[in-house]
């Protein structure tokens, strides 16, 4: 019955016919220039929107390293998805979005954002290589787990094998991330705006290892959507309340752990 609210979106175009050079110079730009002020102008805007229409929270942002090459890995229900997580990171979060997105006026801001694109439905080894260099340098990429956008509300039943082949080519730590609610942010039409809730998963990563198999990276991409359903199913049982409640019980552990001051 829940999935029968929700507002209908556009059916998804997998194949993007524009020739692959035509994506070369942003690539360029994604792998040789951090994101500049439209990156911050982006953020304020946005992050405004989040909390004020979708009384945004964010959960566990601690979780994620202040600095090294980390792998944000969350669910895909909305376009504002991207936004969600960016609001509760001190760092900048880089983005693979798809292709289709890339065309003027807005490619200006993805590139300016440090947004890079994926081609879909094709092996897009520029996507991977870009994403293996940002990393390189000790960036934060996000890659959704599932692909694209689900179209049901609910989370996929398995994990594409991209995000696989990266956690294992780079070594970089992964964060399992779930965005909760969001599947309802496209009701605004409907003038109904969810309640969104963001939890970020413990950190862990996986051994380098470049010539891994296919199979490795399907296992492994299985793994970590794993992670993100538990995180989901978390949210789902003890709902806002209850998991702010029990992250506030980890701090005060995490305090009392501490050694005494000498």
């Amino acid at each position: 019955m829940a999935d029968q609210e929700l507002v209908k979106i556009k059916e998804q175009v997998y194949v993007d016919p524009r020739p692959a050079e035509y994506f070369t110079r942003f690539h360029e730009r994604a792998r040789t220039r951090e994101p500049d002020w439209v990156y911050e102008a982006t953020r304020v805007l946005t992050s405004w929107i989040s909390w004020l229409a979708y009384r945004l929270r964010t959960i566990g942002a601690d979780r994620v390293p202040a600095s090294g090459p980390v792998i944000l890995a969350p669910n895909h229900f909305s376009f504002m998805d991207h936004f969600f997580l960016g609001v509760g990171l001190r760092r900048r979060v880089r983005f693979m979005a798809k292709s289709q997105l890339f065309a003027p006026p807005v490619q200006w801001v993805y590139t300016h954002g440090g947004v890079f694109p994926v081609r879909r439905g094709k092996r897009d080894e520029e996507a991977f290589i870009t994403a293996r260099t940002i990393l390189g340098r000790g960036g934060c990429v996000v890659m959704y787990c599932e692909g694209g956008r689900s179209r049901t509300g609910q989370l996929s039943e398995r994990a594409k094998p991209g995000i696989g082949r990266l956690a294992l080519e780079t070594g970089a730590v992964v964060v399992p991330v779930a965005i909760h609610g969001s599947a309802r942010v496209r009701n605004w039409k409907k003038l109904e705006f969810p309640k969104v809730t963001v939890l970020y998963g413990e950190p862990f990563r996986y051994e380098a290892k470049p010539d891994s198999t296919r199979e490795e990276h399907q296992a492994v991409a299985d793994e970590i959507f794993g992670e993100i359903n538990e995180l989901y199913a978390r949210l789902d049982s003890l709902g806002r309340k209850g998991a702010i409640a029990a992250e506030r019980a980890r701090h005060r552990v995490a305090r009392s752990d501490r050694p005494a001051a000498v």
